[in-house]
């Protein structure tokens, strides 16, 4: 398992995934599987496919996701996991979107 507690200096990180879902069907398939690779990784929904309110710009995302971890490293480490590479795959087939990796502020 590759869960860990977060060491005193680190900040928690943001995982901000901005997505237009283009096959619902093929993209079911993603949203079922990845949670349990994120809880792996000590990282944690803030944010999931709710309602999405436009304020500002421009871009066809339908479906919002921001997950906390508890590092920058520890984030980097789900999104190359071999846990997560072929669920990426499957999302990267079913959808477009623009994914970010963000440093949060301490606690």
């Amino acid at each position: 398992m590759t869960l860990r507690a977060p060491k005193e200096d680190e900040m928690p990180a943001f995982v901000i995934a901005q997505i237009e879902v283009t096959d619902p069907e093929g993209y079911a398939e993603y949203a079922k599987g990845v949670p349990a690779t994120i809880e792996q990784y000590g990282g944690r929904y803030i944010a999931r496919g709710g309602k999405i309110e436009r304020l500002e710009g421009e871009g066809a995302a339908n479906r919002i996701a921001i997950v906390q971890f508890p590092s920058m490293e520890q984030a980097r480490r789900w999104y190359d996991s071999a846990e997560y590479r072929p669920l990426r795959a499957i999302r990267q087939a079913n959808s477009r979107g623009v994914i970010t990796l963000t440093e949060g502020l301490p606690a």
